[in-house]
């Protein structure tokens, strides 16, 4: 076991918070480079072999760091921090915009690694690093190469954020839809009963998807985006509108597809289609990832905290490894709460006993 006093939250907090002050949602291609920059020159600093994959679609660019094993091997929204969310300190809670939901997570993952290559020879395994830019959106760009590099490796281990210190072992299938609604025009004001509305029609649309929520059952419809119109004494034509959708079950997940395709319509100057958009698929629990969970809770156990396991809701890259059969562990970063919200924020007692856990099973895991 390394110990203790090689894990310092200051260290750890320094190299956060630039990354931090570095703004990068997922549609600020300058943001997300600038980030992929700065953590991919961490990761050289640590003896990294960097890969970098121009990104596509409109996205940012995919960052690979590769480090040999213990023998030598190797294998294959900004604005908020001046306005809403600025990056400060307030007890035990660092608020800033992505802190919790991710780059906290990176960040004692590049730690944890850097003090095992230190102290322990480096990893067990050869260990790849893999900073993806369109997480948030359901990785369009880069799901590929992801299930590419899940299959060369033994292991997962993914650092989005945890709640009350839980990780994550199974999630939940997410598919995306836009729907377009199209009517007819007309002049807002002269001729308007001659034309048909497209927000009209969406918003009464919008009413019947969400109300398909059964939150017995787990499958739930939300939209999440909706745009339309030109101006306003025109009747406006074309709308669109974005929806996640939630299923715990694969027949739950079919009827999802399902209800969603059934809303493609014809009727009265008012059509209807149904695009179905990028897929998470149900990552359930399985036999690898459960003995990977084994490992890491005894480990905690060591270090002095009990880490529980559970499937839940929000989906991440860990839902195409896991879906796969890789073992694969989730939710390994920090703990923290209000993650896409003005309140984002990461709880500091976590840095050190959560950077602990990642670096021992880096150390360990064969």
């Amino acid at each position: 076991m390394l110990r203790t006093e090689l894990f310092n939250v200051d260290t750890i907090l320094d190299r956060l918070l630039p990354w931090v002050r570095e703004e990068s949602p997922t549609n600020h291609v300058i943001g997300v480079n600038r980030m992929m920059d700065l953590v991919g020159a961490d990761l050289a600093s640590i003896g990294g072999t960097l890969e970098r994959i121009p990104g596509t679609g409109g996205r940012g660019d995919i960052v690979l760091a590769r480090f040999a094993g213990r023998d030598g091997t190797n294998s294959p929204g900004v604005g908020t921090l001046a306005g809403r969310l600025a990056l400060r300190r307030d007890g035990d809670r660092y608020f800033g915009p992505g802190i919790y939901d991710m780059k906290g997570g990176v960040a004692i993952a590049v730690e944890a690694l850097k003090i095992v290559r230190e102290q322990a020879r480096g990893a067990a395994l050869p260990v790849t690093f893999m900073l993806i830019p369109d997480e948030e959106i359901g990785s369009p760009s880069s799901r590929e190469r992801i299930e590419e590099e899940a299959k060369r490796h033994k292991y997962v281990l993914v650092t989005e954020p945890c709640k009350n210190g839980v990780v994550v072992t199974g999630r939940f299938a997410f598919q995306r839809f836009w729907i377009d609604v199209e009517g007819r025009p007309a002049h807002a004001g002269a001729t308007n009963r001659q034309g048909r509305s497209a927000i009209r029609a969406m918003a009464r649309l919008i009413e019947q998807i969400e109300n398909m929520t059964d939150f017995e059952r787990g499958m739930t419809f939300s939209v999440g985006t909706i745009e339309g119109g030109t101006f306003v004494n025109v009747m406006p034509i074309r709308c669109r509108a974005q929806v996640l959708t939630v299923a715990p079950t694969q027949p739950i997940f079919d009827e999802v597809a399902s209800r969603m395709a059934a809303f493609e319509s014809e009727n009265d100057g008012i059509t209807v289609k149904i695009e179905r958009g990028p897929v998470r698929p149900l990552w359930q629990p399985h036999r690898q990832t459960m003995a990977l969970y084994e490992k890491a809770h005894e480990l905690a156990a060591s270090i002095g905290f009990k880490l529980e396991h559970g499937s839940f809701g929000g989906g991440s890259d860990g839902n195409f490894t896991g879906a796969l059969g890789v073992a694969t562990l989730d939710g390994l970063g920090v703990d923290g709460a209000s993650a896409h919200t003005f309140e984002e924020h990461i709880l500091v007692s976590s840095l050190v006993p959560r950077c602990r856990l990642f670096a021992e099973l880096l150390r360990t895991l064969d």
